[in-house]
């Protein structure tokens, strides 16, 4: 029976390279010993409530619930997802052991785990539509999502890279269904009732933008990011561009230092192809700096390419666009903001 679990590595994300790096998911809980003698939830509540004196009712019941998850309900086999704060990515793999209380480890932040193999690492959040993304949007650490057909869309996701949306019930989306006895009532079955509000507005701003912005208008949007910023841009009109989007450059006539620019609209992950092709207009134009913007990511090998020409070219992803869109938002031309109507709502962190 194959069921699909979320976990993060931090509220920051600071665990999310250490998890990638050594096989793991999890950590956190500091203050919680070794759980592995628990053996019902009952049993964890004890040493939550233990640990957590001062704690309400309402929070040592959420901590029960994610720790006995962590502890006895995630099996070798499941699927396993981590959003990432740090790259804005989605890491995937299958979990191939029990969890694990690492007693040696120095950090205690990292030794309440599960092992993972990790076999996708930078899914880009663009290729998962809206609905799964608020469900991976929660607050909470460690979640079951299940609602949306969530695990056989979590299993294309991990195979193709790709979202294929509320699909009809295949034999994968039944197996997510806790065997009689289970309390499915817990609080990491339910992770909807637990929202990020700023993770799940950024995921609508991301949605907005990629609706409106669509092929050659995403050049629009970042010929209109460089303005912000003080460049002079010359914008390719549709069509074949040779390679240029946009030519940006500072100086009164925008010829300082003049940038190349090659924008990239697709969801799907750009190629180490792709990063030849403008290395090879740069070479030609003789331009000593060049942006790639690559709305879907890139693939392993473009990543490996652009960094053995790091001082020379720059790589913008969705991530990126959208936080440079909510910096300079106000900045914007009466265009853009048209296209992505935003307005600011403060609340108490």
């Amino acid at each position: 029976m194959i069921d699909a679990w979320v976990i993060r590595s931090g509220r920051h994300g600071e665990r999310d390279a250490w998890a990638l790096q050594s096989g793991y998911s999890g950590g956190g809980w500091a203050l919680v010993p070794d759980l592995t003698p628990c053996t019902t939830r009952d049993e964890v509540a004890q040493v939550v409530a233990a640990s957590f004196k001062d704690a309400s009712e309402s929070k040592l019941a959420n901590f029960t619930g994610q720790l006995w998850a962590l502890r006895g309900r995630i099996k070798p086999g499941d699927l396993l997802a981590m959003p990432m704060k740090t790259t804005k990515q989605i890491a995937l793999g299958r979990v191939t052991g029990p969890y694990e209380y690492r007693a040696q480890e120095p950090d205690p932040g990292k030794r309440h785990v599960v092992k993972v193999d990790w076999q996708r690492e930078d899914l880009p959040r663009s290729a998962v539509k809206q609905d799964l993304l608020f469900t991976l949007g929660s607050a909470l650490t460690i979640f079951s999502p299940r609602k949306g057909n969530a695990v056989a869309r979590l299993a294309h996701l991990l195979e193709h890279g790709s979202d294929p949306g509320q699909v009809t019930k295949s034999p994968i989306s039944n197996q997510h269904k806790q065997p009689p006895g289970t309390d499915t009532t817990d609080v990491v079955d339910e992770p909807e009732l637990a929202p990020d509000i700023e993770e799940a507005a950024r995921n609508q701003i991301t949605t907005k933008i990629e609706e409106e912005f669509t092929g050659h208008d995403l050049a629009t949007l970042v010929t209109g990011l460089l303005q912000v910023e003080g460049m002079r841009c010359m914008q390719s009109p549709p069509g074949p561009d040779g390679g240029i989007d946009i030519v940006a450059g500072r100086g009164l006539l925008g010829l300082d230092d003049p940038i190349l620019v090659q924008v990239k609209s697709g969801k799907s992950q750009v190629g180490s192809p792709v990063v030849s092709q403008l290395h090879g207009v740069m070479a030609t134009h003789g331009a000593r700096q060049g942006l790639l913007v690559a709305w879907g990511g890139l693939t392993k090998p473009a990543q490996e390419a652009v960094k053995s020409n790091q001082l020379r070219v720059r790589v913008w992803q969705s991530e990126d666009v959208v936080d440079l869109v909510l910096e300079h938002y106000d900045h914007l031309s009466g265009d853009i903001r048209s296209r992505v109507p935003l307005k600011r709502v403060w609340d108490v962190g």
